[in-house]
């Protein structure tokens, strides 16, 4: 029985590494499904697919696979596909770079994958035509930091949050969401969400007064809304109709803004939770997503 198990090990490890990772991951899971009477078989099956992802990763994508990848029954959700990784002296770059696998619907699953290639494939050769520039004009500290947080992730909802952090002088963080609904293999947008575009004016109307709420607990804190006096000569109006925004685990809409959009850099990238009651009369489908 041993020598069968490594004859299967040897032959899923002499398979090359196709271009897509999804189909090695899902390669591994329709043999499970096959053999479930088998744990050694299905235990192999799906470390050979590890392994694979492995091949074009380092070890600390390994570890996070693992964590992200059950032998038996659930599928992959989010992993790290590739990483761009750069150390020398005051040059820094480390880039993780996420994937969406077993979507059913492929053309959304390989478009959110293909985004996030490219964006990791630009970082780093932003950092690396930047870095030469300093280079030649006598040096400096250059790094980029980039990743991904699981905001939600339950039986409908997968919420990703991509982050990049810019280091030259002073730092700088932004960060992005895509939200999925698992069940229709669709692609949550925020005007999805609601009936009309009275939306914008009902979350912007509430965001002002989460703002000088926040404001008069803690004197630290400092948006730049109507209002308020304040020593700058724009100020928070309206989100925009597509504005940054996630589902979180609680499902209450979460919307964000990037550093220094409505607030100082101190501040750094800062949310505010919608309360789903003043939006009860605007959704498009009540209690579907948000509730």
């Amino acid at each position: 029985m041993n020598e069968k198990v490594e004859q299967m090990k040897q032959h899923y490890m002499d398979i090359p590494i196709p271009k897509e990772l999804d189909y090695i991951v899902n390669r591994a899971i329709k043999q499970n499904k096959k053999r479930k009477s088998n744990f050694k078989w299905a235990f192999v099956a799906a470390s050979a697919a590890i392994l694979f992802v492995a091949g074009i990763n380092t070890s600390s994508s390994l570890a996070h696979a693992l964590s992200e990848v059950p032998i038996v029954g659930d599928l992959v959700k989010v992993l790290t596909f590739r990483e761009y990784k750069f150390n020398e002296g005051t040059y820094n770059a480390n880039l993780e770079v996420p994937a969406i696998t077993n979507l059913d619907n492929k053309t959304l699953e390989e478009t959110l994958n293909n985004k996030y290639l490219e964006e990791g494939k630009k970082l780093y050769s932003d950092f690396t035509i930047e870095m030469e520039k300093l280079k030649q004009n006598g040096g400096g500290h250059l790094g980029v930091d980039s990743g991904y947080v699981i905001k939600t992730d339950n039986d409908q909802i997968l919420s990703v949050g991509r982050y990049v952090v810019n280091t030259v002088g002073s730092s700088s963080t932004t960060f992005k969401y895509d939200t999925i609904d698992k069940k229709k293999q669709l692609l949550i947008t925020l005007p999805s969400l609601f009936k009309d575009d009275a939306y914008i004016r009902v979350i912007s109307e509430n965001i002002k007064e989460q703002m000088k709420e926040q404001m008069k607990q803690d004197p630290k804190k400092i948006y730049w809304v109507e209002g308020v006096s304040n020593q700058v000569n724009s100020y928070f109006k309206t989100i925009t109709k597509d504005q940054n925004f996630y589902i979180n685990a609680n499902g209450q809409l979460v919307i964000s803004f990037q550093k220094y959009e409505v607030s100082p850099g101190y501040m750094g990238v800062v949310e505010f939770i919608i309360p789903t009651s003043v939006l009860s009369d605007i959704l498009m489908m009540k209690d579907e997503y948000v509730h």
